[in-house]
């Protein structure tokens, strides 16, 4: 499955060539990649049906066969992990986070010069770029998918950490950012590509800052530990004061396991270091003291 996993990305690459070069007319790929990104400054030249049609349809049918061909490998799970020899839960989110990057950078940049040089004047043509670039967009969205499962996974074994979120979060992004760009395919508008690669990149970042990531780390590893009894506490007693009032559900010895450290480091109340999350750390401490003869050896096996 690695081989035909580095086959495809080979193979993608000699595709998206192939096609940059039919739909730059004969240009550098340096130059269409400068030129897709960048706003055009004049009217860009058309290229004829066959010339761009082709390399397009070929690359859909490369991305399908990759899709088929992985279909056990993309959403296999837990099962797939554990039947194949040598495989880690790690190993398969990674594998899925690059083969989604890959896709992301290199669809993008097709789907920009094919709506950047493409002719849209004959009804006939109109309709293949929405076929064609609709249907790259629907399979790189199931690749986007496919990456979601898998770190979905990943956490479901291991629980949720800082890292995992932010790659979740890139993902989500990705296909957030797949979904707009499929709407300015059906209408056949592609000059905000660029903008709208930063402005959901911003959003993205705020949406992360909005829940609060390691309190919704905390949460979503104590909800795991009462239905499946494991527990990372040496990675939950290094969270923020954010975390607190998640931990503080959880049973003792664990609470005091999880929170000794935060109580220890919380700061004199200032200016400087006043937040809303050490506040309400404060005031569960304060209600709630934290043991310091609790026993953390076995919780740390947990």
């Amino acid at each position: 499955m690695r081989a035909a996993g580095w086959l495809f990305v080979l193979c993608l690459l000699a595709s998206v060539a192939t096609a940059g070069l039919a739909l730059s007319g004969g240009r550098t790929p340096l130059g269409m990649l400068v030129s897709t990104v960048l706003p055009p400054v004049a009217t860009a030249p058309t290229v004829r049906r066959l010339e761009w049609a082709l390399p397009l349809a070929a690359l859909d049918a490369l991305f399908a066969a990759f899709v088929l061909v992985q279909l056990t490998v993309l959403f296999g799970g837990s099962d797939h992990v554990l039947r194949t020899a040598g495989l880690s839960y790690a190993q398969y989110a990674r594998g899925g986070f690059w083969q989604l990057l890959a896709v992301s950078a290199l669809t993008l940049l097709v789907i920009g010069g094919a709506l950047r040089w493409a002719p849209r004047g004959d009804r006939t043509d109109r309709v293949l770029i929405r076929v064609l670039l609709g249907l790259l967009t629907a399979l790189s969205l199931v690749v986007v998918a496919s990456a979601l499962y898998r770190m979905q996974v990943y956490t479901e074994a291991y629980g949720a950490t800082r890292l995992r979120l932010f790659v979740a979060t890139v993902e989500l992004w990705l296909g957030l950012l797949f979904v707009l760009v499929g709407v300015g395919v059906l209408r056949l508008r592609g000059g905000w590509l660029p903008q709208l690669v930063v402005g959901t990149a911003i959003a993205a970042l705020l949406g992360l800052a909005v829940i609060n990531p390691d309190r919704f780390i905390a949460e979503h590893n104590v909800d795991r530990y009462r239905e499946t009894g494991r527990l990372d506490v040496v990675y939950l007693a290094g969270l923020s004061a954010d975390a607190v009032p998640a931990l503080d559900r959880l049973p003792e010895p664990l609470r005091s396991c999880a929170l000794r450290r935060l109580a220890a480091a919380q700061p004199e109340t200032d200016l400087g270091t006043a937040n809303l999350g050490r506040a309400r750390a404060r005031a569960l401490f304060a209600a709630r003291p934290v043991s310091d003869r609790a026993s953390c050896l076995d919780a740390y096996r947990w």
